[in-house]
This record gives structure tokens, sequence and C-alpha cells, in this order.
């Protein structure tokens, strides 16, 4: 199996609560959640799904080519408006995200995920638009390259690795992920390596594939494109996502935003949802135990009112 799907069961079970609904599957990954959802579904139910990432969108166009269905596009979830304008849907009964990287584009030594292996600085879910963090790195001023690793990665020691990298490039260009590694080796003790490599690199990621912005567009849109009693559900791995899933689902779940002490209500807020998760669902000892990338998931959910 390319990839194991995290909280599967969990995901499925509070999204997919009308039989012959609608859904969306915004990153189809290698199929897991996708399998699991067409298995709920009646014939009469259909799933729309989206995924960057060639590999997969390519995986999954082939293993569901024979059911009527299913539809994907290589593209990024952010779409999800233009993609349900081109099925003519205008409302979903679901909507999902699994917003892990798959342990195959982790591994993967041509993508630039991996830093346990030389291969090119590249760091694209879609390696046809936008920039490389070779590009970026390149250009990049060393208090703008410090801004990254700190805000998303949460790098404590982002302001030395990046005087160190604008050093680097004054002798030679930065293309390959062991350029970074053996910086980050040079200046950090040997016990905290491979959490400051993965800050790092996830920061990098996040940046060049503008993760935060995409999840922002792609809830705000989500959010109106609910059937009333549909549901939405997100699965993060890291605090940065979460925090903006939570605030998200908190904010539309109120029905006023107004100070404190206001005489009366002008803020004209209308509650959208209600949150089906008080507190996110985490994996149990033995999945995490059975998948060690499963251990930061957390799962939120929430019904359009």
């Amino acid at each position: 199996m390319i990839h194991t799907p995290v909280l599967l069961k969990e995901s499925v079970d509070l999204l997919t609560t009308k039989i012959d609904g609608k859904y969306f599957d915004g990153t189809a990954g290698f199929g897991g959640h996708s399998t699991e959802i067409l298995y709920r579904i009646s014939s009469k139910g259909r799933l729309i799904a989206t995924d960057k990432d060639q590999s997969a969108f390519d995986y999954c166009k082939n293993k569901f080519v024979d059911d009527k269905r299913y539809s994907i596009y290589n593209t990024s979830f952010k779409n999800i408006d233009t993609i349900s304008k081109i099925e003519f849907i205008e409302k979903f009964d679901g909507i999902f995200a699994d917003l892990g990287v798959s342990s195959f584009q982790l591994d993967n030594v041509e993508a630039g995920f991996t830093f346990r292996e030389d291969s090119s600085l590249d760091l694209r879910m879609n390696r046809q638009e936008g920039f490389t963090a070779t590009d970026f790195l390149s250009d990049a001023s060393a208090d703008s390259i410090a801004k990254i690793l700190f805000e998303f990665g949460e790098e404590r020691n982002s302001r030395l690795i990046a005087k160190k990298i604008v050093e680097l490039r004054l002798k030679e260009k930065i293309t390959r992920t062991f350029q970074i590694k053996k910086i980050i080796e040079e200046i950090t003790p040997e016990r905290f390596v491979n959490k400051s490599l993965a800050r790092v690199f996830q920061a990098l990621r996040i940046y060049v594939n503008d993760e935060l912005g995409e999840l922002r567009e792609f809830l705000d849109k989500s959010v109106d494109l609910l059937n009333v009693n549909g549901r939405i559900a997100v699965l993060t791995f890291h605090s940065l996502e979460d925090r903006i899933v939570k605030e998200k689902f908190k904010y539309e779940s109120l029905s006023w935003v107004c100070p404190p002490g206001m005489p009366i209500c002008v803020c004209e807020k209308k509650q959208k949802l209600k949150l089906i998760t008080s507190k996110p669902i985490v994996p149990t000892e033995n999945e995490i135990e059975n998948n060690r990338r499963s251990r930061s998931a957390k799962l939120r959910v929430a019904e359009r009112v």
C-alpha cells in the first residue's frame, strides 16, 4: 500500500450521513478515503475529488476509472467552487480534506520532499506551476527566509539558518536538499537535527505551495457550498493548520460577534455551522503504533445549519 489513510473510519462515519448524497474529497491522495466514501454511498451518490499532485491524480483516475459516481480533477481543493459548477452540483452533502502529505510524497526523492536523500530542492505539489524552494532561497532576503522558517516551521533557530543560507548562496547556487541539510547539521546539536530538518522542510513546503492560504480559501468556499445538514470534515497534521480550521469552525458557529457590552447586535452575523466535534478526534494508541505518521493527526467536523 502506498499510503495508509489516517482516522479512516472516524472520518467517513461522521462525513457520510446521506447515502444518495454528493460528496467532495479535496485531497484524494491515493484514494484511501475516497474508496471508503464510495463504499458507503449508493449508486445514486456522487464523489468529486481533486489533487494537485500529478502522481496521485493519475493513480486515482486509473483506480476509479470504472466507477461512474467518481470524478477527479488535477487541481487544488481551493477551486471547489469552479469544480462544483463544472459538475453541475449546487451544494454538497459532505466535504472532506486530509491535509497530510502522503508517505509516497514524503519519500519521493524527485519531488525534493525528503531530506534523507540528496535531491532537487523543489517541494511543489504540482510541478507544472508556481515557484520552487530553490527559486525562493535564491532571491529572498535573510529576514524573509527567517520569517518563513519561524512562522511556518516554528523553527527557533530560523535567523541563524537563514544567515547561513544567504552566506552559502554567495558561493554556490542552492539547488539540492543536502545543501540545506549540511547547514542545519553544522549548527544544530545532533539530537535535535532531525526535528530541525523536519521543521525547515515543512516551512519551505508550506510556503512554496501556499498551503495555509489555500486552506483558508477552501474553508471559506466550502461552508457556502454545503447543503443544510451537510458536513465538513478536515484532518490536520500540525498546529498551524489545526488553528485555522478550529478558528473558522468556531467563527461560523457563532450567531453574533459584537464586542461585549454592546446594547444591541449590529454585526448581522448569522450562524452557518454547528460543531460536531467540540474537541478534535485523535488516533488511538493502536493506530499510532501501526502508523507513526498518524501521531499528530486531528480531525474536526462541523455541520451546516
